[in-house]
């Protein structure tokens, strides 16, 4: 059983940065592709950034340019580096892993919440 353990949300200023991480534990099937999205209270989650298990990363416009996704495949641990946070980014966000090609799961993490605000 795969399980996902977000961690680096917290508090920040505008402007500021954040380093989220999402350690997973049991046996993790390749190809695959890990994501961070995110839920603002009252709107939908959607995908922040993606990355394969080749390596493969695509970001939402929003983030782009300031926004990095990382993957350590041994420790089976992906990142999330935030720069120039803006207020309307703050929400709870969520580490997936789906299966990619033959594989067939989907699974997420519990969250963890980022606030931007000064």
């Amino acid at each position: 059983q795969v399980q996902l353990v977000e961690s680096g949300g917290g508090l920040v200023q505008p402007g500021g940065s954040l380093r989220l991480s999402c350690a997973a534990s049991g046996s993790i099937f390749r190809p695959n592709a890990m994501g961070w999205y995110r839920q603002a209270p009252g709107k939908q989650r959607e995908l922040v950034a993606s990355i394969t298990s080749s390596g493969d990363a695509g970001y939402a416009e929003s983030v782009k340019g300031r926004f990095t996704i990382s993957r350590d495949n041994a420790n089976k641990t992906v990142y999330l580096q935030m720069n120039s946070l803006k207020p309307e980014e703050t929400a709870v966000y969520y580490c997936n892993i789906k299966g990619l090609g033959h594989n067939n799961f989907d699974i997420w993490g519990h969250g963890t919440q980022v606030t931007v605000s000064s």
